[in-house]
């Protein structure tokens, strides 16, 4: 049977998606700054809810007021003490959203609630105002806070970083400087990594082939990655090519085991697979998931069976996980 050549997508969710790449298109400036105030209009923030909804309570925990570092914490109603713990980085090429947006309220709850684990939902700053390496500092250092307070959230000896798309990214670099600090409590026993955003300076397959996606188009993503870089920087520094020629040398490392997660439609996917391999030729444990019929960021769309089927499949990873440790 011949491979889709399109997406199998509802026709709601394709005006969705048009409608995000417009909005998110008009807010990306050409000279590289971001219309703030144009997008803050179209993304809704919910406050937390220390009434449990479906089970599920929220609050917001300050770590560092100056530089607005704080998370999202979603906890069960049921005794979190025992509970294992996810700190969670959200997408946005590193440039938009934040816990508080109603997309990612709505997934980290969903997260919460079907896995009965802690959900840590990281507040970081933002580019191109704050450029690498500020996301994975706040990141870290969140996960130190975890170290210190974090005996009273949840199981923090049973750990796991996530992400999705440029969360993805942040979760990977957090988990090395997480194997190479010496924490006390804090122990990090798996990774799951949705539809990472990486990339590099060659142009992949996946790349060219696929246009249909406005989300993670060529331009769309080189915006991304030239906000993000340092001045000066191109697209094989080890924070994007994480396989490439300057990707860190990770043997020796204690490196989490990974479930990856990949979409059929999604452009850069190929650097996803990348990954897979160089974390398999580096000698690490990882499980990859393949959705072909999806695009970039389908996990985010609760009505969609394949949305359903990747919190199925985190659950059983997580479980396996802690059964293991």
């Amino acid at each position: 049977m011949a491979a889709s050549t399109k997406p199998t997508i509802p026709w709601k969710l394709r005006i969705l998606t048009t409608l995000l790449s417009l909005l998110l298109k008009a807010s990306r400036r050409s000279n590289g700054t971001v219309n703030r105030r144009l997008f803050n209009l179209f993304d809704p923030q919910l406050p937390p809810n220390p009434n449990p909804i479906d089970a599920v309570a929220t609050s917001d925990v300050t770590v560092d007021a100056k530089r607005n570092l704080w998370f999202r914490l979603f906890s069960p109603s049921a005794s979190a003490a025992t509970l294992p713990v996810v700190v969670f980085f959200h997408g946005g090429g590193f440039t938009f959203l934040s816990p508080a947006s109603t997309t990612y309220d709505a997934f980290c709850r969903s997260l919460c609630r079907l896995l009965n684990a802690v959900i840590i939902s990281v507040n970081y700053r933002l580019a191109p105002e704050h450029r690498y390496p500020s996301q994975n500092d706040d990141g870290f250092d969140v996960v130190k806070y975890l170290d210190e307070n974090g005996t009273v959230l949840g199981n923090v000896g049973k750990c796991f970083l996530a992400g999705d798309s440029s969360g993805g990214n942040i979760a990977h670099h957090v988990a090395i400087r997480v194997c190479k600090e010496r924490l006390r409590f804090v122990r990090v026993i798996g990774l799951v990594s949705i539809e990472p955003f990486f990339g590099g300076q060659e142009r992949l397959e996946s790349e060219i082939r696929i246009t249909q996606d406005p989300l993670v188009s060529l331009d769309v993503t080189d915006w991304y990655w030239k906000a993000f870089l340092p001045t000066g920087s191109d697209r094989d520094h080890e924070v994007v090519n994480v396989s490439g020629p300057n990707a860190v040398d990770i043997s020796g490392l204690d490196y989490p085991n990974t479930l990856l997660v990949v979409a059929g439609f999604d452009p850069i996917k190929d650097w996803q697979r990348r990954y897979y391999e160089w974390l398999r030729n580096s000698g690490k444990d990882i499980e990859i998931i393949e959705y072909p019929n999806m695009i970039h960021g389908f996990h985010l769309f609760p009505y969609l069976p394949e949305a359903s089927q990747l919190l199925s499949h985190v659950n059983h990873f997580i479980n396996k996980q802690v059964a293991g440790s």
